[in-house]
């Protein structure tokens, strides 16, 4: 059986540039419980893939997990831009990238246990190549890798980024 929450009470204990945290409180069966719920704006992210079954990819370091890791190019979507839009200009200010195939591969939650973050998957394919235009606070670079072998890259656990392995599994069906 599945129990729905409605919060009774919340209480707003940090805001922040990226999120938000909510003390919430709420009611289920008549019970009370606390929710602590970190507030995002959303972001997308994307698997570009050439005529020849490569992925592009970024690898940068990240701060909270103090190392670099290989990611899908991703963004956070700004105040009242579409998902799509965001795919787009993230792929081309991180990677250079522009495409003329768009196919929109669904959202996916980050950790729904206490983030409402959603991402945006999205697969581009005819892709033109310019020089990325990355925020000046981005130091990445931009890794080519043949889709077939990202998958086993995945499979072998070298990949923990979890937006990126599934893009990368929903996108194998793409290549030959």
């Amino acid at each position: 059986m599945i129990v729905t929450e409605e919060k009774t009470n919340s209480e707003l204990i940090y805001n922040g540039h990226i999120i938000k945290v909510f003390k919430d409180e709420v009611s289920l069966e008549g019970k009370k419980a606390i929710r602590e719920v970190v507030r995002h704006k959303g972001a997308a992210a994307i698997l570009a893939i050439d005529e020849h079954g490569d992925a592009y990819f970024v690898k940068q370091f990240r701060y909270p997990i103090g190392k670099a890791i290989l990611e899908a190019p991703a963004g956070k979507i700004d105040e009242g831009e579409d998902p799509f839009d965001c795919a787009k200009r993230e792929l081309f200010e991180e990677c250079g990238i522009t495409a003329k195939k768009w196919t929109e591969l669904g959202p996916m939650f980050s950790s729904p246990g206490f983030c409402d973050e959603v991402i945006h998957l999205f697969a581009a394919q005819e892709l033109s190549f310019a020089n990325p235009d990355p925020d000046e606070d981005e130091f990445l670079d931009i890794i080519k890798i043949p889709l077939k072998e990202a998958y086993q890259s995945l499979v072998r656990g070298e990949i923990p980024d979890s937006k990126t392995q599934i893009l990368i599994l929903r996108g194998m069906d793409m290549v030959k």
